[in-house]
């Protein structure tokens, strides 16, 4: 074959080599999530998972995609990237728990202009330590290099999760008049709102390295605390009994999140006095003048995720999640009417 004296692929921008090494890195953090029914390590055209020998004998499957949204900007101009993996898996695999789904694996794409091998570890890490914590396995990915495509430095993450529920056992299921409502206390912002967060914070004149007015940290850091994954005391939860609904409380909040698991007929009543307002929301609320209505409908506003329990049941379940770690607040019941209605304050 005649060689000529022309461009690369490497010359254009697209580095291959540097693609090799960050599969490399990454392999002993993907083998660290390894769970039943992994079958292979990464490195093949495609991801393989047993659900037999995951221990389902009629299973259904779930499926669930999202990315980390504008938060990714804080942590590309703080360089604080590794716990954006961690928003990525818990924004999917929260999302699966609510249908009543173990989370089994995960997938990830990440896209940037010029291939970094140590950024792009660090966020991959991040990954797989949100596995880890699901109990999914980080089974395949794709790393997109594109010049011209991203700012330098810049890059972008979707994540992709697949889980398993056996037939019949899906969620919502059972909502009745009377069910309580289980509020679990997020980790902050979570991953949702940040176009409003970094507006309020321009408003502000604050830059990511100065003190957070709301902790001890910079700004930047505070505001990139990851999402909390509810995985696995939720789901010990389910399978205990008791539990006919859940809602992963991101963007739409409280006001928007808890109609989509309510039958037709029935709506919610919360009662805002049940649990305080956590500092970085009532930072959000006052500097940036938000009435409390915007707060609920575009933050958790302290509350990740929701549990729909029977009322013979609630203190039970509420005493197993506090058992798992989880801040348990009982912020309402379920009532004949429509949507989310409000009674207290939480400003």
């Amino acid at each position: 074959m005649t060689e000529r004296n022309g461009l690369s692929y490497a010359e254009a921008g697209v580095d291959i080599d540097a693609g090799n090494a960050l599969v490399e890195r990454i392999k002993p953090a993907a083998k660290a999530t390894e769970r039943p029914g992994t079958m292979a390590g990464l490195g093949g055209f495609g991801a393989l998972f047993d659900l037999k020998a995951a221990g389902y004998s009629d299973p259904i499957l779930v499926a669930a995609t999202d990315g980390v949204g504008t938060k990714l900007r804080i942590a590309i101009d703080t360089g604080i990237t590794g716990g954006v993996g961690i928003d990525l898996v818990a924004m999917c695999v929260n999302d699966l728990v609510c249908q009543g789904a173990e989370p089994l694996f995960f997938l990830d794409y990440f896209a940037t202009g010029k291939l970094s091998v140590d950024d792009a570890a660090k966020v991959v890490e991040g990954i797989a330590a949100g596995c880890r914590t699901a109990g999914a396995a980080l089974i395949g990915g794709e790393t997109a290099e594109m010049p011209g495509m991203y700012p330098a430095g810049d890059f972008d993450l979707a994540g992709f999760a697949v889980g398993a529920m056996e037939r019949g056992s899906d969620l919502p299921a059972g909502v009745a008049e009377g069910d309580v409502l289980l509020g679990l206390a997020s980790d902050g912002v979570h991953s949702n709102g940040y176009s409003l967060v970094r507006r309020v914070a321009e408003m502000a004149g604050l830059g990511w390295t100065d003190a957070a007015p709301f902790a001890d940290d910079t700004l930047g850091e505070a505001l990139l605390a990851p999402t909390r994954i509810y995985v696995r005391p939720v789901l010990d939860a389910v399978r205990a009994g008791g539990v006919h609904a859940l809602a992963h409380i991101t963007g739409g909040g409280l006001t928007e999140n808890l109609p989509r698991v309510l039958p037709e007929g029935l709506g919610a009543s919360i009662d805002l006095n049940s649990w305080s307002l956590p500092p970085v929301f009532r930072w959000l609320a006052e500097t940036g003048g938000l009435a409390e209505s915007e707060l609920l409908k575009t933050f958790n506003a302290g509350i990740g995720m929701v549990a729909v329990v029977s009322a013979d049941r609630a203190e039970d379940i509420a005493a197993q999640l506090t058992a798992s770690g989880e801040t348990v607040f009982t912020i309402g019941r379920i009532a004949a009417g429509e949507g989310v209605t409000y009674e207290g304050s939480l400003l």
